[in-house]
């Protein structure tokens, strides 16, 4: 395999996506032909993978994005997560390479739309191209796709990596026409069951905010560990428990 090529910089201070009245500011790393190995170090230590870029929050004056992790072989499924796998029932899904065809693109759209709309997201329209750069572009032999259907038609798609350690939840949308199916729970349900099966310690569900309605969600899922700080490539990562 060919050397990993490397180029790293940072985001002027911007309005912040997920705490009003604060700003951000994003430090970022290209990586080309980025193995495995590097992956899941990069996974690790806080960094969230989109296409060929790694990106984690450099804010000085704030720290509320804290990386979680699920500790997977111990999670226990409630009863509310055994209503959820009977609703699904029907509900077919599939592992495979990640890819682009028009149905992903639809249903990213119409998925965008409703969040714009219920959440105030700001909706752009996603090109071919800008979807292939984020979402299918540097998967390398870890990047998958898990899609999920209902009587022939894809109702969602959840797109993953795998580490050494774990899987990386990196960005999952659905039909809103199937929002009954509660899909965002039942496909971390799902990684939890890959995680058991392949012995993998852990679920990496990238950023919790406690104030970010969209993100606090995750701390639903115990028990899991918060990130300390944000270690180098050459530092060891410190991960403390929370709710074992």
């Amino acid at each position: 395999m060919k050397e990993p090529q490397i180029i790293e910089f940072s985001t002027l201070p911007h309005e912040c996506s997920y705490l009003k009245g604060r700003n951000c500011t994003m430090h970022y790393k290209y990586i080309l032909n980025c193995p495995s190995l590097l992956n899941s170090a990069m996974v690790e230590r806080g960094w969230r993978r989109f296409g060929l870029y790694f990106s984690r929050p450099n804010c000085k004056e704030c720290k509320e994005c804290v990386n979680l992790r699920i500790d997977a072989q111990n999670f226990r499924f409630s009863r509310s997560a055994r209503r959820v796998f009977k609703k699904n029932k029907n509900t077919q899904m599939f592992v495979c390479e990640p890819s682009l065809t028009r149905k992903h693109l639809e249903l990213y759209e119409k998925y965008h739309k409703l969040m714009s709309a219920k959440k105030g997201w700001r909706y752009y329209e996603l090109t071919p191209k800008n979807y292939f750069e984020l979402h299918v572009a540097g998967c390398g032999k870890f990047g998958k796709e898990v899609l999920y259907f209902r009587d022939g038609k894809m109702i969602a798609v959840d797109l993953i990596d795998f580490t050494d350690d774990g899987i990386s939840s990196i960005y999952f949308f659905y039909d809103p026409d199937f929002a009954w199916l509660s899909l965002g729970k039942y496909s971390i349900y799902q990684q939890i069951l890959l995680a058991q099966q392949q012995r993998l310690n852990w679920i990496y569900l990238g950023y919790y905010v406690k104030e970010c309605q969209s993100l606090a969600y995750k701390a639903e899922y115990k028990p899991y560990q918060l990130l300390q700080g944000n270690p180098e490539t050459e530092e060891m990562p410190i991960w403390k428990n929370f709710n074992f």
